[in-house]
């Protein structure tokens, strides 16, 4: 397997070569609180680009290194939360790419559900794992996150069952009081990568029911977690050079 991840890296950089002049990346607008909308639009089978779903919904209330924190929650709030509501929004200027590469170049890859509006797909995944994330913040500082999607970059066919890789994720993230509305820490983005299994590794996984969707909704809840709760935040693992692949 050793021989051939070397080789897959090697036939990798050759490929990026190849592609670089095709699905261009889009970027995000500033972030900034945005209305609730709740009306996907069907995406189809070409790359291409869906309008941004939004979602709003009340949350019943219980009682290796990164980009440093540099904007932290006041200690007097950092876990002693209870959050209210959480604001999930995929924007519409993130770009689809189906396109069954090694790395295919976009701002959403996602393959485990079926072919349709990847944008709401996206949005499903955050909001169940920030849900999970929350559950057991019980504090007395009843808050509202805002959650923002800049990346989501999972395996394609390809990838999957041969290298495999890195599902790179990068999400921007706002803690309001949920009172009065009122920002309590500046945005901040945070990097949330998972190693991502491929060719045997990842059949045995799908085996016992880790899927690439259990594995990163899992995931993106703990980061959650840790971003309500501990003074640095999340820290993002060194994957190596898949990892370093996703930041060019």
């Amino acid at each position: 397997m050793t021989s051939l991840k070397l080789i897959a890296a090697l036939g990798l950089g050759a490929i990026l070569s190849a592609c670089g002049g095709t699905d261009m990346i889009s970027r995000n607008a500033p972030f900034e609180a945005r209305a609730v909308q709740t009306t996907p639009e069907t995406v189809g089978f070409a790359e291409t680009t869906a309008p941004a779903p939004t979602a709003a919904r009340a949350v019943p209330s219980a009682g290796p290194t990164s980009a440093k924190n540099t904007l932290q929650l006041p200690a007097s709030i950092l876990d002693h939360v209870n959050v209210a509501q959480i604001n999930v929004t995929v924007p519409q200027s993130l770009r689809v790419s189906e396109a069954n590469r090694y790395y295919p170049f976009g701002d959403i890859v996602w393959r485990e559900d079926p072919i349709g509006d990847r944008h709401a797909q996206v949005r499903k995944i955050f909001e169940t794992a920030s849900d999970a994330g929350v559950e057991s913040l019980d504090g007395p500082n009843a808050v509202t996150i805002d959650v923002e999607v800049e990346r989501f970059h999972a395996l394609t066919e390809k990838a999957r069952y041969t290298v495999g890789g890195v599902h790179s994720i990068r999400f921007r993230m706002i803690v309001r009081d949920a009172a009065t509305g009122e920002v309590l820490s500046e945005p901040r983005v945070v990097k949330a990568d998972l190693d991502a299994f491929g060719g045997q590794q990842a059949l045995d996984a799908v085996s016992r029911g880790l899927t690439q969707k259990v594995r990163i909704t899992s995931h993106l809840a703990e980061v959650i977690r840790q971003e309500l709760s501990r003074p640095e935040g999340y820290v993002n693992a060194g994957l190596g050079f898949f990892q370093r692949v996703n930041n060019i």
